[in-house]
């Protein structure tokens, strides 16, 4: 990692453009296949957990300088080819007034969900003065990161919705189904609303120097191809677009999105995440030429050191299908992982892709 000398953050993300990350996104030539791992930033290094203590993640969140501290830990101890800002996808949700919180073991909690028009009122667009927290932190991560690409991200309009519909995680969406498909008056006003919080908080992350940015719709999954294109895709569209003025790539990702892949590469992503559970070739021919992300099982990262490297080598030969590939686990980091096989693994695809 180079250290940048300009002194504001537009300089120093121009000092990122031609990383292997961002040429990977554009389809350019890499003089290796660049790895960055979902929720790098966290539970599973120590230094973390140090430094969180007993602070709730949400007001982690909105301290820039801790923000800044977590978001550089994985990237001095892995040495990965891009940082991902630390937050959450609730927080511009949190931002604008909504009265939620993020419980220990259970994930983001609604106070009040989502059933009725009427409680659509609790969510008015996102502006740039709600999160100076994240703006400043960006600004200084980019600085600091000099040639290392940040990415920022927000969640999907169809995942934000299903907290705010269920009130929490759930396993089967059930409520969120049944409002979608009961109440569409409610279903579109809420995922346009959201659609325009998700672009705004993108853009805010952009603005500050964010050299690309991720969408995460982790339970689009749920849905058949039928109702995501009917429901969900105009809306993660209109994000996409929206961020596609700013110049930068686009990054869209889902758990279980295999039979969803040709509508989610459509809806205008330069880059489509793929799991696990897709073989990568399948997946590159499912996205119709666009660049992919992943897609190493993050439970292999268990496996003895054989298998990862066996497995991690055949997802480099099939990356070399696709128009730009970065290397990536088929989801997030899980808390148990050791950080020493993670850092091992950035030195393998390193090595190994620049054969």
């Amino acid at each position: 990692m180079q250290t940048n000398d300009a002194n504001h953050p537009g300089g120093a993300a121009a000092a990122a453009r031609d990383s292997a990350f961002l040429r990977a996104c554009r389809g350019e030539s890499v003089p290796h296949t660049p790895v960055w791992f979902m929720r790098q930033a966290g539970r599973a290094l120590p230094e973390y957990r140090a430094l969180r203590g007993g602070t709730p993640m949400l007001e982690t969140c909105t301290r820039p300088e801790q923000v800044v501290e977590i978001t550089m830990q994985p990237v001095r101890r892995y040495g990965v080819d891009a940082a991902i800002l630390y937050s959450d996808i609730v927080v511009p949700l949190k931002a604008i007034g909504v009265d939620l919180d993020i419980v220990p073991g259970t994930g983001p909690v609604i106070a009040h969900p989502v059933r009725e028009l009427s409680d659509l009122d609790q969510l008015r667009p996102l502006e740039t003065a709600d999160v100076p927290y994240v703006s400043a932190a960006v600004g200084e991560l980019v600085r600091t990161l000099g040639s290392t690409p940040l990415i920022g991200f927000s969640g999907a309009p169809f995942t934000l919705a299903s907290y705010l519909i269920e009130g929490g995680p759930s396993r089967d969406h059930a409520a969120t189904k049944a409002l979608m498909y009961g109440a569409p008056d409610v279903w579109h006003g809420l995922l346009s609303r959201l659609a325009t919080i998700a672009a705004n908080f993108l853009r805010v992350q952009v603005e500050a120097g964010a050299s690309a940015v991720q969408l995460f719709d982790s339970w689009a999954g749920s849905l058949d191809p039928a109702d995501y294109d009917a429901y969900v895709r105009p809306y993660s569209e209109a994000v996409l677009a929206e961020v596609g003025t700013l110049g930068v790539p686009r990054i869209h990702f889902g758990v279980g999105t295999g039979e969803l892949l040709g509508s989610m590469a459509a809806a205008g992503a330069d880059v489509v995440g793929i799991d696990w559970r897709v073989p990568l070739r399948d997946g590159i021919e499912r996205v119709a030429g666009r660049a992919v992300q992943g897609n190493l099982d993050p439970a292999l990262v268990f496996a003895p050191w054989e298998v990862i490297a066996e497995k991690s080598r055949s997802i480099l030969a099939a990356g070399r299908s696709a128009p730009g590939h970065i290397f990536n686990l088929g989801h997030g980091v899980l808390p148990t992982t050791d950080p020493d096989v993670l850092a091992r693994l950035v030195d393998f695809v390193h090595t190994e892709s620049a054969r």
